[in-house]
């Protein structure tokens, strides 16, 4: 019922030219390949390869690319990306330009001969804008153009970005997929067999690999992932709902609320809203005070897990954007993120209720 931990760093061969399949551990193991071949199943692509961390996923699949080579990337984007962006890859000599990438026209015009891919999130982190990956997909055409979609906040539960043109998919699978804030993790699945074997030699050379007994734990959390994914999203458009009517919020973005200018394309595009919430204060002292006086929801950078988590983006997930570039984005002093739980929805209610007064 639960597939073993192969806890091995190394395998023996029966005799010259016999061999179970696996070699080394940091090549293939056979838990880690189980949660690989899972993965590809529920995004319906050719491959998956199972990371360390979703960082260490997404630093492997910049390997993919050479100096020179230009990326145009969600400008909303989670800062631990931008980070790598930023430090590692503009070191390799790889040029990043940041776009709005939920405007069809932006995209278009940002794409030049040295584009070679389009990084995207969504929704982004964490002003929840939505990305038309059928749309983006229908402007690059035939170019040699990837289209990379960091769908963690859905997960495939809700959305399948290859079946809408994408190339390559990435997952946090810290989040959602494992679900409950108990191991790091991260996964790449491509739509063809030529990105897929690419990237396993990537992961194989690099070696930031998922071990094991990690595998183990995200393979357990997918078993719930579909009951989990729905009781968030139920007690989120709840929350949000209530949000809207509180005077001490101002904005409330959530792509589940038919307010939001993205709700049309969301239904389009995805089987759900998931369970991520942002929301603006009337002052930077009622943000904080939110985060001092809530208890049951827990003041915690992640998100994705059973319990409900609130956030600063500002001194947490973004704390490495220089502010300029912060507060143009939106993200400021009283900008707060909610990745809501499976906990009750009238118990998370009552503690922001308690927190605002």
């Amino acid at each position: 019922m639960a597939v073993p931990i192969y806890q091995s760093a190394t395998f023996a061969h029966s005799a010259f030219g016999q061999s179970t399949g696996y070699d080394y551990s940091r090549t293939q193991n056979p838990t880690r390949e189980h949660a690989e071949k899972l993965l590809a199943a529920l995004e319906g692509g050719a491959g998956a390869a199972a990371f360390a961390s979703g960082m260490a996923a997404i630093a492997t699949l910049m390997e993919l690319f050479k100096p020179n080579d230009e990326i145009l990337a969600t400008d909303d984007l989670y800062g631990g990306s931008i980070r790598l962006f930023n430090n590692i890859s503009t070191k390799n000599g790889v040029k990043i330009r940041y776009i709005d990438t939920s405007d069809l026209k932006t995209v278009e015009a940002a794409i030049t001969d040295a584009t070679k891919a389009i990084f995207v999130e969504t929704p982004t982190n964490p002003m929840m804008k939505v990305v038309d990956i059928a749309g983006i997909k229908k402007i690059t055409g035939n170019r040699e153009i990837l289209l990379i979609v960091d769908s963690t906040f859905l997960t495939p539960y809700f959305f399948n970005p290859l079946a809408l043109g994408a190339d390559i998919v990435v997952h946090s699978a810290t989040k959602y997929l494992a679900g409950h804030n108990d191991t790091l993790a991260g996964f790449l699945v491509a739509k063809s067999l030529e990105h897929a074997e690419k990237i396993h030699c990537l992961k194989n050379t690099i070696g930031g690999v998922l071990s094991p007994f990690d595998a183990f734990l995200v393979v357990r959390g997918i078993k719930t992932l579909a009951v989990r994914m729905e009781k968030a999203q139920k007690n989120a458009i709840k929350i949000a709902r209530w949000l809207k009517n509180q005077p001490k919020i101002t904005s409330v973005y959530y792509t589940g609320l038919p307010a939001h200018p993205d709700y049309e394309l969301s239904k389009r595009q995805t089987r759900g809203f998931g369970a991520m919430i942002s929301f603006r204060t009337d002052s930077a002292e009622t943000a904080q005070n939110i985060l001092n006086k809530t208890s049951l929801i827990l003041y915690a950078e992640s998100l994705g897990g059973v319990e409900t988590l609130i956030t600063y983006p500002a001194t947490q997930t973004h704390a490495d954007v220089p502010e300029t570039e912060r507060q143009a984005r939106g993200i400021d002093d009283k900008l707060l993120r909610l990745s809501v739980g499976i906990e009750a929805a009238g118990d998370i209610i009552s503690d922001l209720k308690k927190a605002l007064m």
